[in-house]
């Protein structure tokens, strides 16, 4: 999906559910989400932090979840605004009071399967999904998860299912 198709979809999130983009202002796990300069990353449009206030928002926060992972995620790679938008996403995991939390962990564990490294060795996975060094993203992924890994620990378990769970610890270091 190019910028102009990820931005038609934020657009049409907006539409249906305009209450969204102020839904989460003033969140403390989205302090400076708005300042960040989304547009500047490759194929990542600038309208990202109204699908983080989203998040927050009851009615509109699983459609901002399918918006944000449509955005960031192709069939074999992630943005490069991905370690960005994981930090905020791994503080929003930690409160209790974001609506559609599961899903929500289930981005998380998406981005924990994109970030693991690829074998070198093996050809058709570094041709695939190309090697780590043309991918840097999911080494500053790995590094966000290891600088939140006490968030990663305090989720509580029931949230997803044990081996998800084990996934995003793993991710976080904690394993």
């Amino acid at each position: 999906m190019d910028v102009a198709a990820k931005e038609a979809a934020i657009a049409r999130f907006l539409h249906e559910y305009p209450q969204a983009a102020d839904a989460g202002r003033g969140h403390p796990a989205l302090h400076g989400c708005a300042k960040v300069r989304w547009s500047e990353f490759s194929g990542c449009p600038a309208a990202i932090p109204v699908l983080l206030y989203g998040l927050l928002d009851q009615s509109a926060g699983a459609e901002a979840e399918r918006v944000l992972t449509n955005t960031m995620f192709s069939i074999a790679e992630m943005n490069p605004a991905m370690p960005e938008v994981l930090a905020f996403l791994l503080r929003l995991a930690g409160d209790p009071q974001v609506p559609e939390r599961s899903g929500l962990l289930a981005c998380l564990v998406t981005v924990a399967d994109y970030s693991e490294p690829i074998d070198s060795g093996n050809e058709a996975m570094a041709l695939w999904f190309g090697s780590d060094s043309d991918h840097p993203e999911r080494e500053q992924c790995r590094a966000v998860f290891a600088q939140h890994a006490s968030v990663v620990a305090m989720l509580p378990e029931g949230l997803i299912n044990p081996e998800s769970r084990a996934k995003l610890r793993r991710a976080a270091g904690l394993l």
